[in-house]
């Protein structure tokens, strides 16, 4: 037996374990084949046709290019949104996704909704208290937990949301500018699983101060 085929495995299976703690890939035989198989379509793309960044010949890192790249488009769909609503009722993006979550996913808490959305819970009670005042929203009591309060789109919500739809849509399809849509596909699974990898993280409220020192101690890969 070729015991250095064996160990290449093993290593190759250590590298599966180290780079899968977030369980992108099923923890099992095929699990491992798509991710060695991924691993392998990488490595040819790389070898081939690695892209050029800005300060890359002065060694700056694929990390911070993506970083940038990821707070650059969250501000240029924040100007589409806001040309979306410029002439509503709306104050902010916050308004109409709370609205559209609500009207997708029906009812629920206010802390389902605020963590759906991904914020902190004050940001969050100001956006719901705001839509209250508007009228698009109710509150009523749980019939389960008479502390908790269960939130839904009234009708006055939803005809808001539907005067707003046709802008709203267009600006989603603009954000995504001229991608194919193989590239949109690929860009969803990869933008999917960096949300699989942070929103555990995000969901622990670790204080700020220890944030970087958490992750950094907790993932391997990541590196100070």
């Amino acid at each position: 037996m070729h015991y250095s085929i064996v160990k290449d495995v093993i290593q190759l299976l250590e590298e599966f374990e180290r780079e899968n703690e977030m369980n992108s890939y099923p923890s099992d035989v095929d699990g491992f084949k798509a991710w060695l198989c991924e691993k392998e379509s990488h490595a040819v793309k790389n070898d081939s046709n690695e892209p050029y960044w800005e300060g890359k010949e002065n060694g700056r890192s694929p990390e911070s290019v993506i970083s940038t790249s990821l707070v650059h488009l969250n501000r240029y769909a924040k100007s589409y949104s806001k040309s979306a609503i410029s002439d509503s009722d709306f104050a902010t993006q916050e308004d109409f996704i709370y609205l559209i979550n609500l009207k997708a996913f029906g009812a629920m808490t206010k802390m389902e909704l605020i963590k759906k959305n991904v914020h902190e819970k004050s940001v969050g009670m100001l956006i719901i208290n705001r839509l209250i005042k508007l009228g698009w929203i109710e509150q009523t009591d749980s019939e389960t937990d008479k502390r908790t309060k269960i939130i839904h789109i009234t009708s006055s919500g939803n005809i808001s949301l539907e005067h707003q739809m046709q802008k709203i849509r267009a600006a989603t399809h603009i954000v995504a500018g001229d991608l194919s849509h193989s590239e949109k596909m690929e860009l969803i699974r990869i933008l999917g699983k960096l949300e699989k990898f942070h929103h555990p993280i995000f969901s622990r409220n670790i204080e700020s101060r220890n944030l970087i020192d958490v992750v950094s101690q907790e993932y391997s890969f990541i590196k100070n």
